[in-house]
């Protein structure tokens, strides 16, 4: 079963999919929108990237009535178009109501997700031509779309779809909270500020305490160290994947001080780990390719490759909150992974090799000269229409854009992620890349209001100029 080649739009049940339905015989007058879960946040999310809609089975109540009971919730805003089978004079499984929606949005059935809890939802979607997803049973609206799109687009398109705007209210009653404290204001310093933005990314205040955390090790070898960019072996990756496993590195020390989890995951290690003997529940063999090509000759992976390491990083990061993790961890293991990182940096941020290129791991000034030229020979190869996903795939490394997904992953679940280091620096400039946001069209009909959304992302770098790349063959 295929989705929409291009959705543009998500609609949406109300009563048990968005919010409680109301006892039978309350005066509409008597109405109080009350949203199921993290509808509010999820829905927040979703308009970054959709038009939102939503579709209504109701014999007494008008979208003027609609949206007065959902006034407050937070979800009247968000919801660009409502009609009720009062509207149209149908009720469902009858499409009427659907189609009308579609038109007001100006968008076709084959750009359409319905979500709905029921029988009759589906029934409707079906008569309409839109594809249908299921919430209810546990599951919530935004789970609902997230299972949809994960099934037909992977598991990182589905985390890019979910990540949403700080949230503004937790923010500021947190923001609040601190100025109520006796104290100076804002004597905490940072402290006080995480505590603020850990808010924010929640959705709610107090947070969440950022524990457990989970750490995860992702590791990949690199073809550019034919370069002699780097001064170590590519076998050092293996050994050092061996030493993460048997707990001797230095990650493992700082998670058994905190009781973090330490997962290592081989997503591009040249060697056979198996066949090494590495076998243990913390490490997941979840080998895309045996390393990367030579970004100084060449695209690095291709594009269906970064894909598979993006979407392994997604799926890692939903595991690990589903198991439990309040906080994610992000980690690294690569020979040679400073090159592609910085040239990821120069291609995303404008600027030049020579300004973010070091030594990596102890080489001399001869073969930072020789690193920095490798990273402009591969430059050169983009050109005027930048794509995330193409840069990745011409300059990155498996860790990397698992790294990526890994961020994305975390951020459309709420939870913080520790970026430490420059390779996972350069995953986050991928990963606010890659995320996308929502697509301007002109369709039919009337495009109905904007929702207010915050602008403020939680998946967030600056973003000045980037390289522009042009379509090449990837091997």
């Amino acid at each position: 079963m295929t989705g929409p080649v291009d959705l543009r739009a998500v609609v949406f049940d109300i009563g048990e999919t968005m919010v409680r339905a109301a006892p039978p015989a309350t005066p509409v007058s008597a109405l109080r929108g009350e949203p199921i879960g993290e509808a509010v946040l999820e829905l927040r999310a979703l308009a970054k990237k959709y038009r939102i809609g939503a579709v209504t089975d109701t014999a007494v109540m008008t979208a003027g009535d609609v949206r007065a009971a959902l006034r407050g919730t937070g979800l009247a805003e968000l919801l660009e178009v409502i009609v009720t089978s009062v509207d149209v004079g149908v009720r469902q499984p009858d499409p009427g109501g659907l189609r009308r929606a579609l038109e007001l949005l100006g968008v076709t059935a084959e750009q359409t997700l319905f979500v709905g809890d029921a029988d009759c939802d589906a029934a409707a979607a079906t008569a309409a031509g839109v594809a249908f997803a299921r919430a209810g049973g546990g599951r919530s609206a935004g789970e609902a779309v997230r299972a949809y799109l994960s099934e037909r687009h992977g598991a990182m398109a589905a985390a890019a779809a979910l990540v949403g705007p700080l949230d503004p209210d937790a923010e500021s009653a947190a923001r609040e909270h601190h100025d109520r404290l006796t104290k100076p204001r804002g004597s905490l310093g940072r402290l006080e500020e995480i505590g603020i933005r850990l808010a924010a990314i929640a959705g709610v205040d107090p947070p969440p305490r950022p524990a457990p955390a989970a750490v995860a090790v992702f590791a990949g070898d690199h073809g550019v160290i034919a370069e002699g960019v780097t001064a170590w072996p590519q076998e050092v990756t293996a050994q050092m994947v061996a030493n993460f496993v048997t707990g001797g590195a230095a990650i493992n020390v700082l998670a058994r001080q905190h009781g973090a989890s330490v997962t290592v995951v081989d997503v591009g290690v040249a060697s056979d780990l198996a066949a090494l003997g590495l076998h243990d529940p913390q490490l997941l063999h979840r080998n895309v390719c045996r390393g990367t090509a030579n970004l100084g000759k060449e695209a690095a992976m291709t594009i269906a490759h970064a894909r598979q390491a993006l979407d392994l990083g997604a799926t890692l990061a939903a595991d690990l909150v589903a198991g439990g993790a309040a906080a994610l961890v992000t980690g690294d293991m690569g020979v040679g992974n400073t090159t592609p990182s910085a040239a990821l940096i120069a291609a995303f941020t404008g600027r030049l090799p020579a300004e973010v290129t070091g030594p990596g791991a102890g080489i001399d000034g001869d073969a930072v000269a020789k690193k920095v030229a490798v990273i402009e020979r591969a430059l050169a190869r983009l050109a005027d229409t930048p794509d995330p996903l193409t840069v990745l795939a011409e300059l990155g490394g498996l860790e990397i854009a698992a790294l990526a997904g890994f961020i994305i992953g975390g951020a459309s679940h709420r939870v913080p992620v520790v970026v430490d280091g420059v390779i996972a620096d350069a995953a986050l400039l991928v990963a606010s890349r890659a995320r996308g946001g929502r697509r301007r069209h002109r369709g039919r009909g009337s495009p109905g209001r904007q929702p207010a959304v915050p602008r403020r992302d939680s998946v967030h770098v600056r973003q000045p100029p980037v390289h522009r790349a042009r379509r090449h063959r990837c091997t």
